[in-house]
């Protein structure tokens, strides 16, 4: 199968670890202590751990802008382990909504990622730049799940279109029980695409985009918003690092510090969470991500 993947694309999609040079590995050691800080920190805050690793490998590393999305979503596939099976076991994940997020989320990011590999360098770098300099506004600026009133973004046209579309009951298995009206889905479909797409270039904006929209604009509680987002993510990343995989020689000298950092982090951050307040930590990394935006831009256009 490599071998035919090898013939129809050019590249070889699943290089042998045997082929990285064992002294280029170890010279990356570096790379786990920052992925374990990196995932606590984006973990316990609730915001996709793409945000950090991909600006860091581009940056730090100095991997190509292709190079650092497929790291980072790769990395963040194996970080977004034990918050998923976390979301799964407590009975939190709206499934039929995050089934119809996936119908526009998974083509979008598998378009994005491969269009992150003919994208010219500079170009693709300018966008990153300006992709993290918008979230980290957005994170600035825009409320919390947590702190997002449902609905208050629904509008009279959407208020009578969701309660068209009847209730959804999601029963968590600590004994809370959430009902709420059922979303109508195109508008979701649109916005998860959105997400997806800009989320296969630069590597986060899917959970970020989704979230608080389905809190504001579809009265689903924050537990269950969040819980679906994270879901969703799990599944439309996998498909992207598949994408980036086959599109370009992963770096695996890189990403076997990251992956086992992330899953360190992870659960050091899902502990700390429950201790600092999301819209604060939000809203400071929102400053941080808009500092190396500018950064990003600063370096690739010299402005």
């Amino acid at each position: 199968m490599p071998g035919a993947l090898t013939l129809a694309t050019g590249v070889d999609p699943l290089p042998l670890l045997s082929a990285v040079s064992v002294d280029r590995v170890l010279d990356h050691w570096w790379v786990f202590p920052a992925s374990i800080l990196f995932s606590m920190v984006a973990i316990a805050a609730g915001v996709s751990g793409a945000l950090f690793f991909s600006p860091f490998f581009l940056l730090a590393v100095g991997l190509g802008p292709a190079q650092a999305v497929g790291a980072g979503l790769m990395t963040e596939v194996f970080g977004m382990g034990n918050g998923l099976r976390s979301y799964v076991k407590q009975g939190v994940v709206d499934y039929a909504t995050a089934k119809w997020l996936l119908v526009g989320a998974l083509p979008a990011i598998v378009i994005g990622s491969f269009a992150a590999h003919y994208v010219p360098d500079t170009l693709l770098r300018g966008g990153f730049g300006v992709g993290l300099f918008v979230l980290g506004g957005f994170l600035l600026y825009s409320d919390s799940p947590e702190e997002t009133e449902p609905g208050e973004r629904e509008g009279e046209f959407l208020e009578k279109k969701n309660a068209e579309c009847g209730t959804t009951v999601v029963n968590a298995t600590d004994g809370e029980r959430f009902v709420y009206p059922t979303c109508w889905r195109p508008p979701g479909v649109a916005l998860a695409a959105l997400g997806g797409a800009i989320t296969g270039l630069i590597s986060a904006g899917l959970p970020e985009i989704v979230t608080t929209q389905l809190v504001a604009r579809c009265r689903m509680p924050p537990r269950v918003a969040v819980a679906t987002s994270v879901f969703v993510l799990a599944i439309a990343a996998v498909a992207g690092a598949a994408v980036h995989a086959l599109a370009a020689t992963p770096v695996w000298y890189v990403v076997v510090w990251s992956i086992p950092g992330v899953i360190v982090g992870g659960t050091i951050g899902a502990r700390v969470g429950k201790h600092v307040p999301s819209g604060l930590m939000e809203r400071g990394l929102g400053v941080v991500f808009g500092i190396v935006g500018g950064i990003v831009l600063v370096t690739t256009f010299g402005v």
